[in-house]
C-alpha cells in the first residue's frame, strides 16, 4: 500500500494562504492546517510553492515502437514526470504504426509497468499514416488500451472523404480525431515559413494557407458528421481565427498550441540550425502574439508539447534535411510562465486551465484535470514559481537532446509530481514503478 504523502505549506492555484494537503488511498483526503499524519507518511516541504493538477499533454512523441534510439516510453515518461505530467498521449507514428489493436494495447501496458504517467496510446486514423484506408478505430478504442484519440500526426488526412468517413465514425464510437493541417500540395519541398526570413535565406516557403485551408475544411465536414475535430500544434493567427469562427457557428472544434510556437518565431532560422526545423514551421512574431492571445482568451484550448525526440544525426545537418520537431515535456511550464504569466496573460488558475483541465476534457479523462478539492484523485504537481534555470539537453531525461532552449535560462520549475497518491518525480529524480522506494 502506497503510504500517505502530506504537503505542508503550499499555496493552491498560487492563491491564499499556504495549506497542508493530505494525499491517499489515490485521492486528496484533506486541505487545511497543521493536519497530523502517522510515522510512516512522507512530508514534502511545499513552502513557497504552488500546487496545479498534473498536467495532461494531449501530444507527445514517445517513439517505441520502432525508434528506441531517440526515445522509449521509460525515458518519455520520466521526461513527463519531471515536467509535472500525471497523463500523455503518445502519437502513432511510431514503426510499426500503431494502427492496430496490438500496437495500441502494447503501448498502453508499457506505460503502466514504468508507472510513472499514464500513457494513452494515439491510434492512427488510416492504415500506415497512408491516408488511403481506414483503420481498425473501433477495435483500437474497444481494446485496453481504450484509445480515445485518432491522428495521423506527422501526416495530414488529406483525402476530405476519407477525413469525412473518419469524423462520421469517430461520432458514432464518441471518439476524437486530431489533425495534423497541412494541404501537402502547398508544402512540397517546404522547411520553413514562406516569407521574408525564408526568402532571404533561400529555404524553400510553407505558407499558412497550408494549415488554414485543412482547419477551414475540417470544421466544415465536422459540423456535416456531428462530430468533433481537434487541430494539432496551430501555428498561424489565421488558425486562431478560423476556430473563433467555427465555434461562434457551434462547430465541436477544439486547437492547441506549443510552448515552441508560443515562444520562438522564424528569426531563429538565421543560424540554419537544424534543432530549429519543427512541423509546422516556426512562424512570424505577428502569429505568435495572435496565438498567445488566443490561449488568453480561450479560443485556443490548450498547451500541448509536440515533444519529438530525435537522434543526433538527424538533427546535425543541412537544415532542410533535418528531421522536424523538438523535445519540449521538461520545458513546457516555463514557457508557458515566459510567454503567458509573466506578461499577465494567465493567471494560475489559467495555467491550470490550459495544461491540465482543458486536455482532459478534450479527451475524457475523468481522473485528471480536476479540482485541488477532497475526494478528488490524487493526481497534483508543485511549481516553484520563483526559481530560474539553464536548459541543457544532457541534463534532460529524454534520449535526444534536440531541444530549442539550449543554454536558454527559463523561470520556474516543477520539484514533485504526484501521479495518484504516488510520488513519481522529485527534485528532478524519478521513481518508476519497477524502482519504488
Amino acid at each position: 500500500m502506497t503510504p500517505q504523502v502530506l504537503i505542508r505549506n503550499v499555496r493552491l492555484y498560487g492563491e491564499g494562504d499556504p495549506v497542508d494537503v493530505l494525499l491517499g488511498d489515490e485521492q486528496i483526503l484533506a486541505v487545511g492546517t497543521d493536519l497530523e499524519v502517522g510515522d510512516d507518511a512522507e512530508i514534502v516541504d511545499g513552502t513557497g510553492q504552488i500546487m496545479l493538477p498534473g498536467f495532461v499533454d494531449l501530444h507527445t512523441h514517445l517513439r517505441e515502437p520502432g525508434r528506441e534510439d531517440t526515445e522509449t516510453v521509460d525515458s518519455g515518461s520520466a521526461a513527463a514526470a519531471r515536467g509535472g505530467y500525471t497523463a500523455v498521449f503518445a502519437m502513432a507514428n511510431t514503426d510499426p504504426v500503431a494502427d492496430s489493436v496490438v500496437v495500441t494495447d502494447h503501448v498502453w501496458r508499457r506505460g503502466r509497468e514504468v508507472g510513472l504517467v499514464d500513457v494513452h496510446p494515439v491510434g492512427a486514423v488510416t492504415v500506415g499514416l497512408e491516408g488511403k484506408q481506414l483503420a481498425e478505430m473501433g477495435t483500437m478504442a474497444a481494446g485496453v488500451g481504450g484509445v480515445r484519440m485518432f491522428s495521423d500526426d506527422g501526416k495530414c488526412v488529406y483525402d476530405p472523404l476519407l477525413m469525412r468517413r473518419a469524423l462520421e465514425y469517430s461520432a458514432s464510437l464518441g471518439v476524437l480525431i486530431a489533425q495534423h493541417a497541412e494541404e501537402p500540395r502547398l508544402t512540397v519541398g517546404a522547411v520553413a515559413h514562406e516569407g521574408p526570413t525564408a526568402a532571404r535565406l533561400g529555404l524553400a516557403g510553407w505558407p499558412r494557407a497550408a494549415e488554414e485551408s485543412i482547419v477551414a475544411r475540417d470544421a466544415l465536414l465536422a459540423r456535416d458528421a456531428g462530430a468533433r475535430v481537434h487541430i494539432c500544434h496551430a501555428s498561424t493567427a489565421g488558425t486562431v481565427e478560423l476556430v473563433r469562427w467555427a465555434r461562434s457557428q457551434g462547430i465541436a472544434i477544439s486547437a492547441e498550441v506549443t510552448p515552441h510556437h508560443l515562444l520562438l518565431d522564424d528569426s531563429r532560422l538565421e543560424s540554419y540550425d537544424g534543432i530549429n526545423r519543427v512541423n509546422p514551421p516556426l512562424r512570424e512574431r505577428s502569429d505568435v502574439e495572435a496565438l498567445r492571445r488566443g490561449l488568453a482568451d480561450g479560443t485556443i484550448d490548450c498547451v500541448a508539447t509536440d515533444h519529438a525526440p530525435h537522434a543526433e544525426q538527424d538533427k546535425c545537418c543541412e537544415f532542410s534535411q533535418a528531421r522536424p520537431g523538438m523535445l519540449g515535456l521538461e520545458t513546457a511550464l516555463s514557457v508557458v510562465i515566459e510567454t503567458m504569466v509573466r506578461p499577465g496573460l494567465l493567471d494560475w488558475r489559467g495555467v491550470a486551465k490550459v495544461m491540465s483541465e482543458r486536455p482532459a476534457q478534450i479527451v475524457g479523462l475523468d481522473d485528471q484535470g480536476r479540482p485541488l478539492d477532497v475526494g478528488e484523485p490524487a493526481n497534483v504537481v508543485l511549481v516553484d514559481p520563483d526559481t530560474e534555470w539553464t536548459v541543457h539537453g544532457p541534463d534532460l531525461a529524454s534520449i535526444s537532446h534536440n531541444t530549442p532552449y539550449e543554454d536558454m535560462t527559463l523561470p520556474g520549475r516543477v520539484t514533485t509530481t504526484v501521479l495518484r497518491g504516488r510520488i513519481t518525480a522529485r527534485d528532478g529524480e524519478v521513481f518508476p514503478r519497477t524502482g519504488e522506494r
